[in-house]
C-alpha cells in the first residue's frame, strides 16, 4: 500500500533483472480488475521494472472516500511515481486504464516517455458496445459478486477463443462503490479535445473481436493522435493482451525498445 495524494492505493512492483536501461513500465488496468490478473503479463517483461497501480475500491485497495475524475487520478498516479522515485516511465493502459493513461500523458508529458493504449477508447464519445454487453457492464451485481464476475469475464472477454487460456482464478470482485466510481469517471470524460496534442510516441492496440470496445474505437484513436502506430489483433477479445500474451509482448516490446523518434 502506498499513500499518495490523500489516497491509499495497492501498488504491484516487479523489479526485473536490470538487463534493460529503459525506464519502468507503468501498467494501468481495466475497470474492476485487480493486480493479480496482470501478473503473468508483468512477469513477461523480466528485463525491466514494472509497476501496476490498483484503483480505489478495486482488489485490495480501500474504497474511495469521494468520487473522483480521471484528472485527479492522473495526479494520484504521478504522486505514486514520486513515492517510488520514478521520474519518467513508459505507460501502458488497458480499457478503463487506457483512458487514465491518455489523461496521464496529457497532464504529465515530461514524465511519459512512450504511451501504449490497449483495448481502449476516447471515453464517453466512444462508439458503444452492443446493448446486451452494456446491460451487463452497467449492472453492479454482474461484477461485484465473485461467481458472476468470473462468468462475465469468461463470456465477455474471451473473444474468438484463439490463443492462450486466460486463468480467472485470481479475479477479485470490486466493491460496489469502487465499480460505481470507475463508471462515473468514464461517463463524464472524453479525450477527443486533447488527442491531437499528444506529441509523443504512441502505440494503439485493439482486437477485431473486442465485445467491450468495438474495433472502430481503436482506429479512431490511432487517427486522432499524431503519428500513432496501430496494431490490430484477431480473436483475442477484450483481454487479447492476456489471451494472446506472447504476440502482445513481442509487439509492445518492439514499440518500447525501438529507436526514439
Amino acid at each position: 500500500m502506498i499513500g499518495a495524494a490523500g489516497r491509499r492505493l495497492r501498488v504491484g512492483q516487479w523489479h526485473g533483472d536490470g538487463a534493460s536501461s529503459a525506464p519502468p513500465l507503468v501498467m494501468l488496468t481495466g475497470i474492476g480488475m485487480n493486480l493479480e490478473l496482470f501478473e503473468p503479463l508483468a512477469a513477461s517483461f523480466g528485463e525491466r521494472q514494472v509497476v501496476a497501480v490498483e484503483m480505489p475500491g478495486i482488489g485490495a485497495t480501500p474504497d474511495p472516500l469521494l468520487p473522483y475524475t480521471f484528472q485527479t487520478m492522473a495526479l494520484t498516479v504521478a504522486a505514486v511515481l514520486d513515492q517510488l522515485e520514478i521520474e519518467q516511465a513508459d505507460v501502458m493502459g488497458m480499457s478503463w486504464g487506457g483512458a487514465l493513461a491518455q489523461q496521464f500523458a496529457f497532464q504529465h508529458r515530461r514524465r511519459t516517455r512512450r504511451l501504449a493504449l490497449v483495448a481502449t477508447s476516447a471515453g464517453a464519445t466512444m462508439f458503444p458496445a452492443s446493448f446486451k454487453t452494456l446491460r451487463h457492464l452497467l449492472n453492479p451485481a454482474e461484477y461485484t459478486v465473485e461467481k458472476a464476475l468470473k462468468r462475465n469475464l469468461g463470456a465477455l472477454y474471451a473473444g474468438g477463443g484463439a490463443g492462450e487460456h486466460v486463468s480467472l482464478n485470481t479475479a477479485r470482485p470490486p466493491s460496489p462503490l469502487g465499480w460505481a466510481c470507475q463508471l462515473a469517471a468514464f461517463a463524464t470524460w472524453s479525450s477527443l479535445p486533447f488527442l491531437p496534442l499528444l506529441r509523443l510516441p504512441v502505440l494503439v492496440m485493439g482486437d477485431e473481436d473486442d465485445q467491450i470496445v468495438p474495433a472502430c474505437n481503436t482506429h479512431m484513436l490511432a487517427k486522432a493522435i499524431p503519428a500513432a502506430r496501430l496494431e490490430m489483433f484477431n480473436q483475442g477479445g477484450h483481454l487479447f493482451l492476456l489471451s494472446q500474451r506472447e504476440k502482445f509482448v513481442v509487439k509492445l516490446r518492439e514499440f518500447l525498445d525501438s529507436p526514439q523518434d
